[in-house]
């Protein structure tokens, strides 16, 4: 199987997707969900057929899979491939560390608001799980030997823990495990990783950050580690909810921004018509950063990075592009569900 542009060669099994096959040797490709949802790893199909797992027609059309299109994390090969890649980073699709299973202990879980909850595991004694701040895991789901869920990493590596911020969902995999207290201390997890390609790019541009829900987590570790370097990289961080009580890891984001010398944090409500001791910036979260944008603060030279439900990733990169920023300058990780997976 090749890669065009990139001129890259893999091998992949019978029983694995494109995606995975990329994983297991060595590449990170652009990709979201991993369920058919989101459409952050469709390619185009120059030579070669495809049959394709289960997913949803909002991620790939009938009309697009008629003209070629496919989806690199739904797609098994049925011959050999030339896969053209639309979207990848040239100097940042080689994986840097190897992707390791390793089983975890639970070490506590805390709700965070009303239906977010921070998951910490514990590394075995000695085990190493490198990754870039920015990362994500697999958590395989207790009981299904084949269901696994995909969350950032908050936490820096070496710690010898991994920090996860979890959404809960009704119906959810791994939410319904937290509401019932199955995962709970002392719990045993598998865990697999890491993944991604969403890490802060070594440069002096100012950054813009922008979230919602559970993408706060990623966030998180890029500014710990902007912190843990001494990275002065003017930065802006955009994070959306619904009401006060849906805005998380304040505290935390007071601290890292103390040491931080030009950071500023401004929390969007969508529904804070709801309450009337609400001050701060209101509506949408990519409209609040337009209003920010518009200012010409921050200018043009700067790099956009966010992580959230798709709708908000999506209408923030439509602004993005709106007010002329590159989309090299745009880093994204979707954060989709996986409890309703169209067919």
């Amino acid at each position: 199987m090749y890669f065009e542009p990139i001129g890259e060669e893999i091998d992949c099994d019978e029983d694995e997707t494109v995606l995975d096959a990329s994983f297991r040797q060595g590449y990170s490709l652009v990709h979201g969900c991993r369920e058919g949802q989101c459409s952050a790893c469709k390619c185009y199909l120059l030579e070669g057929e495809v049959a394709l797992k289960r997913y949803s027609t909002f991620a790939l059309s009938d009309s697009e899979q008629d003209s070629g299109y496919t989806l690199l994390c739904r797609a098994m090969p049925e011959e050999d491939l030339t896969v053209e890649l639309l979207h990848f980073d040239p100097d940042n699709y080689r994986s840097e560390f190897v992707i390791s299973t390793i089983e975890t202990t639970v070490h506590a879980v805390e709700p965070l608001s009303h239906d977010i909850s921070r998951v910490v595991v514990q590394l075995p004694e000695g085990a190493e799980f490198p990754y870039r701040p920015g990362s994500y895991a697999d958590i395989h789901v207790p009981g299904d030997a084949e269901a696994r869920r995909s969350f950032s990493m908050a936490n820096l590596p070496g710690e010898g823990r991994l920090e996860f911020i979890v959404k809960r969902y009704p119906g959810g995999a791994i939410s319904g495990l937290l509401e019932d207290e199955s995962i709970a201390g002392g719990v045993s997890l598998t865990v697999t990783g890491p993944y991604g390609a969403f890490a802060l790019r070594d440069n002096d541009r100012a950054v813009l950050m922008i979230a919602g829900g559970s993408g706060m987590a990623p966030q998180l570790a890029l500014l710990r580690h902007m912190v843990q370097e001494g990275i002065d990289r003017p930065t802006r961080f955009f994070y959306g909810a619904r009401g006060t009580r849906d805005l998380i890891e304040i505290a935390e984001l007071e601290r890292l921004g103390a040491a931080l010398p030009n950071f500023r944090f401004v929390p969007v409500l969508s529904d804070a018509d709801d309450d009337a001791e609400w001050s701060g910036e209101a509506g949408m979260v990519h409209e609040a950063v337009a209003r920010y944008l518009a200012d010409g603060e921050l200018g043009s030279d700067f790099e956009a990075y966010l992580c959230g439900p798709p709708p908000m990733v999506e209408a923030a990169q439509e602004m993005l592009e709106s007010f002329g920023i590159d989309v090299s300058q745009i880093h994204f990780d979707k954060f989709t569900t996986s409890v309703a997976v169209g067919g």
